[in-house]
């Protein structure tokens, strides 16, 4: 397998133009089930596993549980600020520099999946509360100057799920863990 394939198993996010409402759901629903996603594939892991990169030079299966969760939590907190603020320019976070942090690197997983587990009850609750106007919302982001409406921020957020189980999936069904 190529190294493409290990870091994109799903490919690169695709932006659209635009999400109908079928889509804005099914992305809503792929947010939601990531916690327990990752409860049945991961849950009886040992620290062996967890420890174990998901690809050559990348992030162990643990750091990337905890990535997930920091990032879906400063997800959440966007889509609020969208939906309460003006076109809010974001804080943007260096996400490598927070998996190489200790808890990262060393924290049991399940702190992580509990967080994600109730931060994801929160946002799905707002994201399914969210009407077409609320879907229009946007934030900028500093770094690119990049507006993004909310119905992308959840498209790219249900690939993001997707993706990073992917990695965790695809490295369990390579080495017979499954």
């Amino acid at each position: 397998m190529d190294i493409d394939q290990l870091r994109y198993p799903i490919g690169l996010f695709q932006s659209q133009e635009s999400y109908s409402a079928a889509e804005v759901k099914s992305n809503i629903q792929i947010i939601s089930a990531l916690p327990s996603k990752f409860i049945n594939l991961l849950g009886s892991w040992e620290d062996d596993r967890l420890n174990t990169p998901y690809r050559p030079d990348g992030w162990t299966v643990r750091q990337l549980v905890h990535h997930v969760a920091d990032s879906h939590i400063n997800a959440y907190t966007r889509c609020r600020l969208a939906l309460t603020e003006d076109n809010p320019v974001i804080k943007p976070y260096e996400e490598q520099l927070w998996a190489e942090l200790p808890d990262a690197k060393t924290a049991q997983i399940d702190l992580s999946i509990q967080l994600m587990r109730y931060v994801h009850l929160r946002w799905v609750l707002l994201l399914n509360s969210m009407d077409e106007k609320d879907l229009a919302r946007t934030y900028t982001h500093p770094a690119t100057g990049r507006v993004f409406r909310l119905d992308e921020v959840i498209a790219n957020y249900a690939w993001h799920s997707e993706h990073h189980y992917q990695h965790a999936f695809q490295l369990a069904a390579r080495n017979n863990w499954r």
